[in-house]
């Protein structure tokens, strides 16, 4: 078929079955990035065992023109290397696509499908050949496919020999290694295969000022730039590479020139509770210092939570969520902790909450974040999950202002406390529920006690239930007055349309699909992007302006909606949930099925009513 006469350029979805331990990773890594260099926006997608070796893995690609990266429900190109999953593979490619398996074993004839091409390729064989040793055969393998699929769809070798170069350059025999592997798949490819495959890419300008990072890279390059200089952690999936990033950061960006001597201090604690006191320690004592965790770790550090909340003591948490509860599943995606968060430990809490949508917000909300806790002196969330923080996605350019001056809040100086009769921590003497503090040993007239059990506005110990309840009422006012401070939430609003979808974190990328195309199939909709709790008034003024409110989030109690319902004077009929809590980066298509299953039910219910 003439490449000119199809019209499939540019939209496009690799899924890659493999074997975790095979260093199948790096490959699909190299496939991503040439379609990345190619112009092309797109998506990588690791869905990965919690084993170390031996279990199904897989990794999507999704390449689209059009800027719509989430996850698709369908399949162009499967790429089978994993005879265990053949069945399920095979299965889930779409009619009119291919499957590319290895050949140096024969595909069972019952796995055969008529309406799919099969792309057999004596990948083992191969390597067998051509590298010495299993392991490198084994690695080499993984090359060789990406060379297959290069010659499939369309993508420059030479752009792969870049990227080889870029990862390998000291190392020669690995670009040589990784250019003869991918030109052996290129090469048989080309002389068995009609090339390029019906799905195909051209090179086009959709990455310009673009980058490739993960969510937990640019966090931990926000803790750096907001000016933290204490971490500590505990390690958990899928936090722990946020620690590791901005490690690396510091040991580049913080280490004295003359000295050599590290300006920061990372702690590997032994488990979630001790991190979380190191935390509050570093903070009380005037650092910016935060810990990563996930949902599991936020529960053994509740109690400390509590503590900062009613101390008044600044932390800055990051919480990668993955699905639970208990240990659920740590490898997989999803938003089960946003009442945890909002109202974290015990008795009466509630803590500001920051959602990030992509890894450009990360680096942006993790700043922010440091900022409003020196502000409101108090724990701030920023709650991010799985598939952000550990998956590659293509955002703009990070930018910075070099004239950033970080907000330390209500923080006394010497001179300050010098010139006053006498310092109250808790009291609050200007009327906007945030007291002064003072650091330790900036000056005498600045000493007091940091009280975790019930106090007075002056700081004393006291079980009168009137004073205590002094003191948590302005809590409550002091976080509450949060809202008008905090990120306001992204929102596309049409005049007349009577429906809005609502959603927050990694979902935005797949509503907003949904939005495009339910628009195309005449459903018109407005949509609301929450990024922050307690929320602004703009919230509200959104979900009143709509008959009805659809909240599409990623859990299966949903404690959006809940947390819409508790903190918002919206009518509970006016909110109805489409929900996605099996542990994969949401879909577009299930926000439509979604949508268009609850506007049907309502039509019933209208009908059953009159």
């Amino acid at each position: 078929m003439d490449r000119t006469s199809r019209n499939c350029a540019n939209d496009l979805v690799v899924k890659i079955a493999t074997v975790n331990g095979t260093g199948s990773a790096s490959a699909n890594g190299f496939l991503m990035q040439a379609i990345f260099r190619m112009g092309i926006p797109v998506s990588g997608k690791n869905v990965f065992p919690s084993n170390i070796q031996g279990l199904p893995t897989w990794y999507e690609i999704r390449a689209n023109k059009d800027g719509h990266t989430a996850r698709s429900e369908r399949v162009d190109l499967m790429v089978a290397m994993n005879p265990k999953t053949y069945v399920q593979d095979i299965k889930e490619v779409k009619s009119g696509g291919a499957v590319l398996y290895d050949s140096s074993w024969p595909l069972a004839e019952e796995l055969m499908r008529d309406d799919v091409e099969f792309y057999g390729v004596p990948l083992s064989q191969m390597c067998v050949e051509n590298f010495k040793g299993a392991r490198q055969q084994i690695l080499m393998k993984n090359v060789c496919y990406v060379g297959v699929l290069a010659a499939l769809v369309n993508i420059d070798l030479d752009i792969l020999s870049g990227i080889f170069e870029d990862k390998f350059g000291k190392k020669p025999k690995l670009v040589e290694l990784n250019n003869t592997a991918v030109r052996l798949g290129y090469d048989f490819a080309i002389e068995n295969f009609e090339c390029p495959f019906q799905s195909y890419l051209e090179v086009m300008d959709g990455n310009k000022d673009s980058v490739i990072m993960t969510g937990n890279m640019a966090a931990g390059l926000g803790c750096v730039y907001a000016g933290a200089t204490v971490g500590a952690w505990y390690p958990i999936t899928p936090s722990t590479s946020l620690m590791d990033a901005f490690k690396g950061f510091c040991e580049k960006l913080r280490q004295d020139p003359e000295s050599k001597k590290n300006r920061f201090c990372i702690i590997q604690a032994e488990d979630e509770l001790a991190a979380i006191g190191m935390v509050l320690g570093a903070s009380w004592m005037g650092a910016r210092a935060f810990t990563p965790t996930s949902g599991p770790g936020i529960s053994l550090m509740s109690e400390f939570i509590g503590l900062a909340y009613y101390a008044e003591i600044p932390a800055v948490l990051f919480d990668i969520q993955r699905t639970g509860p208990s240990t659920g599943m740590p490898t997989r995606t999803q938003q089960g902790d946003i009442l945890t968060t909002a109202y974290a430990s015990h008795g009466d809490t509630k803590h500001i909450v920051l959602f990030p949508a992509d890894p450009s917000e990360c680096f942006y909300l993790a700043v922010t974040a440091f900022d409003l806790a020196d502000r409101f002196q108090t724990p701030v969330f920023v709650v991010s999950d799985l598939d952000i923080g550990m998956n590659d996605w293509v955002c703009d350019n990070l930018e910075w202002d070099d004239d950033f001056v970080p907000d330390r809040g209500k923080v006394l100086s010497a001179e300050q406390l010098e010139s006053m009769d006498q310092f109250y921590r808790y009291l609050d003497v200007d009327g906007d529920a945030i007291p002064y503090r003072s650091l330790p040993g900036v000056h005498p007239k600045g000493s007091y006690f940091t009280r975790g059990s019930g106090h007075d506005k002056y700081g004393r110990y006291t079980e009168d239930g009137s004073l205590y309840q002094e003191v948590v009422d302005r809590l409550k006012e002091k976080v509450d007055s949060a809202a008008n401070s905090v990120p306001e939430a992204e929102i596309i609003h049409n005049e007349g349309v009577q429906i809005g979808l609502v959603t927050l974190g990694g979902c935005r990328k797949a509503v907003l699909e949904a939005v495009e195309k339910l628009e195309a199939d005449g459903l018109h909709v407005n949509y609301l992007r929450i990024k922050s709790f307690p929320f602004g008034p703009e919230v509200e003024e959104f979900l009143s302006s709509h008959q009805l409110n659809i909240v599409i989030e990623q859990n299966r109690d949903a404690q959006l909606m809940k947390l819409l319902t508790m903190e918002t004077g919206i009518d509970k009929k006016k909110l109805r949930s489409v929900l996605d809590n099996k542990g994969s980066p949401l879909s577009a298509q299930t926000v439509i099925d979604g949508v268009q299953q609850e506007l049907v039910s309502q039509s019933m219910a209208t009908v059953d009513g009159s």
